[in-house]
C-alpha cells in the first residue's frame, strides 16, 4: 500500500470555536513524504506536525512556531486519518482551523469531494511492540499491542444525560463515517462564562457544540447518538494520535483521557525506540491496512 494524498486542491469557509474568527482553509496535494504541513497564510509561516510543535494541550491540541499558531487541529487530523491522508498542505488565514458543526463530517465531506490518490512511496506504519502508558490519577491513556488499530473509550461524568459510557471502535475509513465522525465536541452552560474570561469559546454555539446545563441537553435537534459523548472522545483521539507522525497498529485504551493525556502518550511513545517499530505497509498485514482505508 502506498502513501496517499489528496487529487486536488478544496476549500472551505468557517469560524474558529475558540476565537470565533472567520477562517478560510484550503487543502493542497503535497509530495511523497512531505507530512501534513499547515501554513499561516496571513503571516506566512508553516508548521509541519510533529510532537516538537505541539504548543498547547489545555482545551484543543495546538502547533505553534514562534508566537504562530494553528489551534483545534484534532477534527481535521482525525478525518485525514480516517482516509489514510500521509501528505498534505493545509493553508488558513487566523490562527484556528474552522470548527464546522464541531465534529469531523463536514471535513471528510471535503476529503469525499476531493478524494485520495495514491502516490509513488510505501506507507510507513508504527508496529508497538510493548504497552505504553499514561496516568494521571485514575485517568489514563494507553497503547497495547495489536494485530489491528482499535480505540476502546470510557467517560464518566456527573450529568444526567452523560453519566458512564464506552465505546469501543474498530478502525476502518467506513466505520468511522458511520459511528464516529458525525460525534460533535460538547460542554457545559456552567463553563461558557470562564472560557469567555480565559479568551476561548467565542465562537460556540448550538450549531457547532453540544451544550448542556445541569439537566438536559439545550439543544433543539437533541443528540446525533445516545453515546455521542464517549465517540467524540474517541473522535478526538484519532486525531491526537496522528502527532505520532504516521497510522499505528496498536489497540488505544482510555478512561476519561484528554488531548494533554494524548499528547504526553505520543512523547512517551517516541521517546521509548523498545516500544515500537517503524516498518513499510508490505511487510506488515497489508490486507487489514487496505480494508481499513477501502
Amino acid at each position: 500500500m502506498k502513501q496517499r494524498t489528496i487529487k486536488k486542491e478544496v476549500k472551505v469557509v468557517g469560524i474558529g470555536l475558540h476565537s470565533g474568527q472567520p477562517v478560510t482553509m484550503v487543502l493542497k496535494p503535497a509530495e511523497d513524504d512531505y507530512g501534513i504541513v499547515f501554513v499561516r497564510k496571513d503571516v506566512g509561516v508553516s508548521i509541519p506536525l510533529c510532537p516538537e510543535n505541539i504548543v498547547d494541550t489545555k482545551l484543543a491540541t495546538v502547533v505553534g512556531k514562534g508566537s504562530v499558531q494553528v489551534s483545534t487541529i484534532e477534527h481535521l487530523l482525525s478525518a485525514l486519518s480516517a482516509f489514510g491522508v500521509d501528505n498534505i498542505i493545509i493553508e488558513i488565514n487566523a490562527e484556528e482551523l474552522p470548527v464546522m458543526d464541531g465534529s469531523s463530517a463536514s471535513f471528510c465531506m471535503l476529503l469525499q469531494e476531493t478524494g485520495t490518490v495514491s502516490q509513488k512511496k510505501n506507507k510507513k506504519i508504527m508496529v508497538l511492540k510493548k504497552p505504553v502508558e499514561i496516568r494521571d490519577g485514575n485517568r489514563f491513556v494507553r497503547l497495547v499491542p495489536s494485530d489491528e488499530n482499535e480505540l476502546h473509550f470510557e467517560i464518566k461524568f456527573d450529568h444526567p444525560v452523560i453519566q458512564s459510557q464506552r465505546y469501543e471502535f474498530v478502525f476502518t475509513k467506513s466505520n468511522y463515517i458511520k459511528e464516529i465522525s458525525r460525534a460533535r465536541t460538547f460542554g457545559f452552560l456552567k463553563e461558557v462564562q470562564y472560557l469567555h474570561s480565559i479568551g476561548k469559546g467565542k465562537g460556540g454555539s448550538l450549531d457547532n457544540t453540544v451544550v448542556l446545563d445541569e439537566k438536559r441537553v439545550l439543544n433543539t435537534e437533541g443528540l446525533r447518538f445516545e453515546d455521542e459523548f464517549v465517540r467524540h472522545k474517541i473522535l478526538d483521539a484519532i486525531g491526537d494520535m496522528m502527532v505520532l507522525g504516521m497510522p499505528f497498529f496498536a489497540r488505544y485504551e482510555s478512561f476519561a483521557g484528554s488531548h494533554h493525556l494524548n499528547f504526553l502518550l505520543t512523547q512517551a511513545v517516541l521517546a521509548d525506540k523498545e516500544a515500537y517499530e517503524v516498518v513499510e505497509i508490505g511487510t506488515v498485514a497489508e490486507s487489514v491496512m487496505e480494508k481499513a482505508f477501502a
